[in-house]
Parts: C-alpha cells; structure tokens; sequence
C-alpha cells in the first residue's frame, strides 16, 4: 500500500514482463501468470511481454536476457522453478545474469510465507535482483505464492508513490558506475 507524507507523488507506469516456468502449463491452464498481469495492469503498469518457458535453465535465461537487452522493459518477474526438485532451475538460470542482488525479498517474502503455509516456506528459493537495469524477481509458481509476492512486496515497490522509499525512485541510478 502506498504511504502519503503529504507530499503527493504521481503513479509512474512501468513495462513489467511476466515469464512463467513450467513443464506442464500452457497459456489456458497458466493462473499464476494471468494473476500477476491482472494484478500489474489492474493497478496501472503495462505487459510488455508474457511467455511460458519450460523447466530449462538455458532457455530460461535466454528469454530473461532478451527482457533485460531490452530499455523498455523495466521489470520482469518469474514464476515457478523456485523449489528444490531436479527440474527447478530459475535461480540457478537467473542469479548469473545479475549485477546485484536483493537479498531482502527472498527473506521478506519466505517470512510472510511463514505465516500463510508454516514451515513449507523453507522450500521455496525465491529471489530478487537488478540486471541492465532491469528489476528481477523470481517468485514460486503457486497461485498463491504469486499473491502474496505482488501483493505483499512487488506492488508497492514499483509503485513511486510508496513512502519512505520505492524501487522505481531508484530507476534513473540503476546503471550508474
């Protein structure tokens, strides 16, 4: 939710990618990636791209690093192949091509997830980076794993108006050396 200091802020609209991992979804049976594009566009960001990849680490990264090539895609955030089995592979495809990663989502994210499914938190890996620019994040493939990462966390990082600080205040600095 976003916080007011008094000093109102305008909604910066951002192109949010959203890509699903999985082995056994198509576009018809793919409810976490439509949950998180009706949630970005519901609140006023715009799809730049939607795609289903399957449990690849290679060709995870390639779509991922299409996106981050890409100046008008500002974020991208994944779903699935965040948990422990042989097949989940999204860290492992992602957390190369970071420049920096944001340790506090994983961590944030797993402690709400405390309190929603108990201790079957610990199996989920995920996380949070910038890469050119580009804000990641890599969520599990749950429906309700995706709700609570845009509901709890994304949204109101990617919204400006979020006080005291926001991700999308600190865009313009994101490349700087």
């Amino acid at each position: 939710m976003a916080h007011s200091d008094g000093n109102a802020r305008d909604f910066v609209p951002l192109n949010i990618a959203v890509l699903t991992v999985s082995d056994s979804r198509d576009e018809s049976t793919d409810k976490s990636g439509k949950l998180l594009v009706e949630r970005l566009t519901t609140v006023g960001h715009s799809c730049a791209e939607k795609a289903i990849v399957p449990d690849d680490v290679y060709a995870i990264r390639a779509i991922v690093s299409r996106w981050i090539a890409d100046p008008d895609t500002q974020v991208v955030i994944t779903t699935g192949g965040t948990g422990v089995t042989g097949r989940d592979g999204t860290p492992e495809a992602v957390q190369p091509l970071l420049d920096k990663q944001i340790d506090g989502f994983g961590e944030i994210f797993r402690s709400i997830s405390l309190q929603q499914i108990r201790t079957s938190t610990i199996q989920s890996r995920a996380l949070a980076g910038v890469a050119n620019g580009t804000y990641i994040f890599c969520v599990p493939g749950s429906t309700g794993a995706c709700a609570t990462a845009w509901d709890e966390l994304i949204s109101a990082q990617l919204d400006y108006r979020t006080r005291p600080c926001n991700l999308v205040e600190l865009m313009p600095r994101l490349l700087e050396r």
